[in-house]
């Protein structure tokens, strides 16, 4: 989208490209960016996204640009959830997305765009898609997609896919997922928190303290503290 590209920033492509860890070495190694703010982009995206094809959707997901690919999935996001019931062209969108995961490469990437496309799709369906991702999918983001996309399902009140997809990743070695699983398991415990706390007392001395931190965020510091300490 030539509208995003006109509002580089340089200087703030370089504080974007440390956050996003895009140096050698590191999780986003090679990503490049524009330095134009989510907001930015989801005003450029209001403005264009009924009239971008799909042709121009490949040319975003296919930018080097990390905004112009974000850009291409608000689009798809707007275009999936625009369509109602029309179940023709939601279905379109979501075998574009699966299509096109090696451009959803970073954790922004995953989390604006998986869980308001698969979770959406699978939320009256069988979610072996998000098991197989989690569990066999080719990078630390088709894995996190695998997590994340139950977002959809929590604000639901699906909650069982989150806690069998969490066991599938209690081993993971990568801090990126223990941070979205422990995420995941603390939006689940907001609708369940008797069922969170069951969770956790029978797995949180041997799972990673990263996703213990994230899971126990709102509980009381009392409580917080027992799992710290390892004290319950």
């Amino acid at each position: 989208m030539s509208d995003i590209v006109a509002l580089r920033n340089d200087s703030q492509a370089a504080v974007l490209s440390r956050f996003f860890k895009s140096g050698p070495g590191q999780y986003g190694e090679g990503d490049r960016f524009l330095g134009v703010k989510v907001p930015q982009v989801r005003t450029a995206v209001k403005e264009h996204w009924k009239t971008t094809t799909y042709e121009q959707l490949d040319e975003c997901l296919a930018s080097p640009w990390h905004e112009v690919r974000l850009a291409g999935l608000l689009s798809l996001v707007q275009k999936f959830q625009h369509a109602r019931k029309d179940v023709d062209t939601q279905q379109k969108c979501i075998a574009f997305y699966l299509s096109h995961l090696d451009a959803v490469n970073n954790w922004d990437l995953v989390d604006l765009s998986c869980y308001e496309l698969l979770g959406h799709w699978l939320i009256d369906k069988d979610a072996i898609l998000l098991y197989d991702l989690a569990r066999n999918g080719k990078t630390i983001w088709e894995q996190r997609i695998g997590i994340v996309s139950t977002m959809w399902f929590l604000r639901n009140g699906r909650l069982d896919d989150t806690y069998a997809i969490a066991d599938l990743l209690l081993d993971h070695p990568h801090d990126l997922i223990h941070k979205a699983v422990g995420w995941l398991l603390r939006e689940a415990g907001k609708r369940d928190a008797e069922r969170l706390t069951a969770y956790l007392d029978k797995r949180y001395k041997t799972m990673p303290r990263t996703m213990l931190r994230y899971a126990i965020e709102k509980f009381p510091e009392t409580k917080r503290q027992q799992y710290l300490k390892n004290e319950r």
